[in-house]
């Protein structure tokens, strides 16, 4: 970093012990509750696996889940602050015979590696406390490590399509006409490089979720989330094909189902609690994914598409929230003062 030169700044200001702000707590917590789930799920994981390189992919995950957690631990302790419950060996049955395959173990991986970046890289810039500001910097360095093995192994066993190609411009272009926008009527222009890497990686992110979601829907024992998984399955499934047809119609790949992947077992591995948190949680971080998405594509067929999926996915997870608040499952994150 020789480029950037060090401040003059009092180490006091830095190193001195200082009180949690919102910003600390709110990452914290967050950062806390994903990994303890994290924890349970890849437990269970390393228990149906096979494939050695995998089983190393899985091992790392879940070394730094449990790093991640017994940090924040420290953090919480020094400032007697609550420890969450978040998840336990209670919501996972590590006998349970095998619900998803080797090779949905890495996709499943790469989904969960890019939620948590999501979280790390927006605590970085927010947080002031120097040593909570290093351990998310940490955080995002571990898991861009993670992300990378992922995709090496998603690579060197073919389990992903190469990503489109689109040919090299000629030169620099000016956009000279109002119909660059346009997507439904008229002349439509061809996909520009943003509006397909992030069609490709919404479709990524939903094909892995479904087959997770697929995978609950089968095994979950209470009928009301059952319904529920239902809808997120038949919703999910209609905005794939839709982005998919996106590219399909201008003779680009997309990444393929993964539905395959899972086996037939009724016999659940999970709580009922830790399904459904998961699934709202996922549901949740794909809203940032879309939002990522609008602020970047000029079509607005493909706009439209997306402010559709963010409706629903908000129906889906404000019913979701309701079931976990209504069965006593959700922990509430730290709060204002009450001022009334």
């Amino acid at each position: 970093m020789n480029v950037i030169k060090p401040l003059n700044i009092n180490p006091k200001i830095l190193y001195e012990p200082q009180p949690f702000t919102t910003f600390e707590i709110g990452k914290l917590w967050a950062t806390y509750m994903g990994n303890s789930m994290s924890i349970q799920i890849l437990s269970y994981f390393l228990q149906n696996c096979d494939d050695e390189d995998i089983r190393l992919l899985l091992e790392n995950g879940l070394a730094l889940a449990n790093d991640f957690t017994h940090r924040i631990e420290g953090f919480f302790k020094k400032e007697n602050f609550p420890i969450p419950i978040g998840f336990t060996k209670d919501d996972v049955n590590l006998g349970a015979p095998r619900l998803y395959a080797d090779e949905f173990y890495v996709h499943y991986l790469k989904y969960a590696a890019k939620a948590g970046l999501s979280l790390y890289a927006v605590a970085v810039p927010l947080v002031l406390r120097e040593d909570i500001r290093e351990f998310f910097i940490y955080c995002n360095q571990c898991t861009t490590v993670i992300l990378g093995q992922t995709n090496n192994i998603l690579m060197d066993k073919k389990f992903i399509a190469a990503p489109p190609t689109i040919p090299t411009p000629d030169g620099v272009d000016k956009i000279d006409k109002q119909s660059y926008l346009s997507g439904f009527i008229g002349e439509v222009r061809p996909l520009q490089a943003l509006e397909i890497i992030h069609l490709w990686d919404n479709i990524e992110n939903n094909v892995t979720s479904l087959a997770l979601l697929l995978g609950f829907h089968q095994i979950v024992q209470d009928k009301k989330i059952k319904a529920l998984f239902k809808r997120g399955l038949d919703m999910t499934n209609k905005a794939v094909k839709q982005y998919q047809e996106k590219l399909h119609v201008e003779h680009l790949q997309s990444p393929s189902y993964l539905d395959h992947l899972i086996t037939t077992s009724t016999f659940s591995p999970f709580s009922d609690k830790i399904m459904l948190f998961h699934k709202v949680d996922m549901f949740a971080m794909k809203i940032r994914s879309f939002g990522n998405s609008l602020a970047v594509t000029a079509r607005r067929d493909i706009n439209l598409l997306y402010l559709r999926t963010l409706m629903n996915i908000g129906l889906f997870v404000d019913d979701g929230m309701n079931i976990l608040i209504d069965k006593g499952w959700l922990e509430a994150p730290p709060e204002a003062y009450d001022r009334s």
